[in-house]
């Protein structure tokens, strides 16, 4: 993708962060379709937490940032019930969107820069000793080889994903730039939470 370009969004409750998995349970049409268009052709479609509205139903309004969403794998052991599993590629800023007359939802989007990097500092040691216990404890169920344990950029996404923090501040964290910064707001969450516990 080279400029704005108009892509399917499929807002969710959830996040989706670059490189992280997402599976899918699919059952309404309009979504059926994307799916098989983007099958059949090899194309992204966007992931984007819903602002407004619900998952079923009337189309939603999605947050301006996403992650588009590649299919690596799927299965239809029922009829009408699509199982797939998408993978995050690049996060997007959506310019404009609209509903399509099937209600799926379709918008102009521009790619943003990947996440700035760097190893991860001595300071956030738990926050990389909680990936990799999660890591060693649930395998390739939840993330996709090779872990990168001292990337502060994939580190952060991994934790954000799998810790139960509220879909919007999972939204806050996938619009930091900073792998660095996004890291260091974990370690006082866990830190916090850890404290809590404690007392």
């Amino acid at each position: 993708m080279s400029g704005p370009e108009e892509i399917p969004l499929f807002p969710l409750g959830t996040v989706l962060f670059p490189g992280g998995l997402l599976p899918l349970r699919i059952f309404e049409q309009r979504y059926m379709d994307m799916c098989k268009a983007s099958l059949r052709d090899g194309t992204p479609f966007g992931v984007c937490l819903i602002r407004e509205g619900a998952e079923v139903g009337a189309p939603a309004v999605p947050n301006e940032v996403g992650c588009l969403a590649r299919i690596v794998h799927w299965d239809m052991e029922q009829l009408g019930l699509l199982q797939i599993v998408a993978q995050g590629s690049q996060r997007f800023r959506i310019q404009e969107h609209r509903s399509r007359p099937d209600g799926l939802v379709v918008g102009f989007v521009e790619l943003l820069p990947d996440v700035a990097d760097g190893p991860v500092p001595e300071a956030a040691g738990a926050c990389r000793e909680l990936l990799e216990r999660i890591a060693g404890e649930h395998s390739e169920r939840l993330f996709v080889q090779p872990y990168r344990f001292d990337s502060c950029a994939w580190v952060s996404a991994r934790l954000a994903e799998v810790l139960p923090l509220p879909p919007a501040t999972k939204q806050q964290m996938l619009e930091m730039d900073d792998g660095r910064q996004r890291l260091g707001v974990l370690q006082r969450l866990i830190e916090r939470s850890a404290a809590s516990e404690r007392g």
